[in-house]
């Protein structure tokens, strides 16, 4: 074979590869262009890409799942509204010795003298849609007062007085109802049970009552936290078993949802730490749960009330007070006549177990006594139910049955 004829050779293969290559790369290209044009189909049309138009699209799955869920989330989350009558003062002179010498005289001083009152915006915060009928959950210190009327506002601008149906008398929870639509838009309530620290989530609110279904995301930064809560108007309270997010919280964020990326409700934002960058805390969805449950069935949310002070047992504890075990509640005080006192329990008794549970740190009594059976979807407890204890007395394990109490405020 000359050299002329292998150069040949070279060139037609050369020629008939870029040929086939190319025609490849078309078959990608238009492979690829027509998954594209399938997403942008399926997209909203405020969502929807062209690329002449040089709109935006979701860059990764996170994304694209944060902006569906807040989509589709946002025309249940609500603003609730406290106005009241206010009185009305105005500026008046009065002459103080008219009426002591029976005649007008040049002197005259100013007063405030009312004239009427005046309907006035005295605060707010968020809640969110939890039925389709119109039931609403918000944090029990947006609604303390008895003196006010609450307005619930939903994203489309209607507005609807509101009802409170109870207030929860140990979570910072209450459960509102609206009325006049047959058909409202809700959230799922998930499972709280099975966050994780590091998983994602949204946090929508009524911002600084102001800036309606304002959205910040965050991941879960802590879970099993117990927190002192203050509104800075009187009420404290002392909430455990919260979530720690650092998702944005603000003021007026108080009783909107905390949702997964699946659009669940995981939290109800209560509390943020004013001095910190951050750190916000939310009530579990499970309580949430517990709370509507009982509404519907019993009108109010009641807890069972065993009767006794107590200390978590920890290794600190332990060592202070001699103690033979590294877990348990160490009774301090049997409130007389309640359901712990009637099983018998006495003071510097150690529960160890509670209906075959054994109470810890991470599993507290109280966080035992107020969990929520997502098999079957009720309270795990209830005042009435008669419950086994194991007790460990003078070193002696004893085993005790109890009929649990009703707490009350």
């Amino acid at each position: 074979m000359t050299f002329s004829n292998s150069i040949r050779i070279i060139a037609v293969s050369l020629a008939f590869s870029v040929l086939i290559g190319g025609a490849a790369g078309g078959a990608v290209y238009w492979k690829l262009s027509q998954e594209l044009d399938a997403l942008r189909a399926n997209l909203p049309a405020s969502q929807r890409m062209e690329p002449e138009q040089g709109i935006y699209l979701p860059q990764t799955t996170e994304e694209e799942r944060v902006i569906n869920v807040v989509r589709e989330a946002s025309d249940a989350v609500v603003s609730i509204i406290l106005t009241r009558d206010e009185p009305v003062f105005e500026q008046v002179f009065r002459d103080p010795f008219e009426e002591f010498f029976g005649e007008p005289s040049p002197f005259r001083v100013p007063e405030l003298q009312q004239r009427g009152t005046e309907r006035k915006e005295i605060g707010g915060g968020s809640g969110f849609l939890v039925s389709a009928d119109g039931m609403i959950i918000t944090n029990k210190h947006v609604v303390l007062a008895d003196d006010v009327d609450y307005t619930v506002f939903t994203n489309d601008g209607r507005s609807f007085p509101a009802q409170i149906l109870a207030r929860d008398p140990v979570q910072d929870l209450a459960v509102l109802k609206i009325e006049g639509t047959s058909s409202f838009p809700f959230l799922r309530l998930g499972n709280s049970e099975r966050l994780q620290i590091g998983q994602t989530v949204i946090a929508i609110g009524n911002a600084l009552a102001e800036f309606r279904n304002t959205v910040s995301v965050g991941v879960i930064s802590g879970l099993g936290r117990t927190i002192t809560a203050s509104d800075g108007q009187g009420f404290v309270e002392t909430i455990e078993d919260v979530i720690q997010t650092d998702a944005a919280i603000n003021k007026g964020n108080s009783g909107g949802p905390l949702l997964n990326l699946a659009g669940e409700v995981v939290g109800m934002n209560t509390a943020t730490v004013l001095d910190a960058q951050n750190i916000g805390f939310a009530i579990p969805s499970d309580r949430a749960k517990r709370g509507l449950y009982q509404v519907r069935e019993l009108g109010k949310i009641v807890y069972p009330f065993l009767g006794i002070q107590y200390a978590l047992v920890t290794e600190r504890l332990q060592e202070e007070e001699n103690l033979p075990v590294d877990y348990g509640a160490l009774i301090q005080e049997v409130v007389a006549g309640s359901a712990g006192a009637q099983a018998g329990l006495q003071k510097n008794d150690i529960l160890l177990e509670f209906d075959g549970k054994k109470i810890t740190q991470q599993n507290s009594l109280a966080k035992i006594i107020q969990r929520y059976d997502e098999t079957k979807a009720k309270p795990t407890y209830s005042p009435g139910d008669t419950v086994s204890l194991k007790v460990l007395r003078n070193g002696k394990e004893r085993a005790l049955t109890v009929i649990l109490g009703e707490r009350k405020d």
